[in-house]
């Protein structure tokens, strides 16, 4: 295998990961909008608060994600520097500090805090 194989091997594996941290958003935002609706409709506060779960479990998803696809692009630059000579596409597996660095992205907190916000809001609105 050429160098530029594998760096197209690595390239690969980044836009899955993209592509899979996007399909985890739209899952969120589609599950988290028919609960706040069906709240919103039978004025029920508890689908508020299983909005809330849906939220924080697919945000600490996307935070995963997002760790994993930054361990790859380290993996990336290090074998266009040199730095990695061996072939293979294993990278360290995301810790906690990793996806807590990931969760404080502006990606990810503007999409699931603007969705912790809303359900917040739908929820003091219900309660009261």
């Amino acid at each position: 295998m050429t160098h530029e194989n594998h760096l197209e091997m690595i390239q690969s594996v980044i836009s899955r990961i993209s592509s899979q941290a996007t399909t985890v958003k739209g899952w969120c935002v589609t599950i988290v909008a028919a609960l706040l609706g069906y709240g919103a409709s039978t004025a029920a506060p508890l689908t508020t608060v299983i909005a809330v779960y849906v939220v924080a479990v697919f945000a600490v998803l996307d935070g995963y994600y997002l760790s994993l696809e930054r361990a790859y692009r380290v993996l990336y630059r290090d074998v266009v520097t040199g730095a990695r000579s061996s072939l293979g596409l294993d990278v360290p597996r995301p810790g906690t500090r990793a996806i807590l660095a990931a969760l404080r992205s502006p990606a990810i907190v503007l999409l699931y805090g603007t969705s912790l916000v809303t359900t917040t809001c739908l929820m003091l609105y219900l309660t009261n």
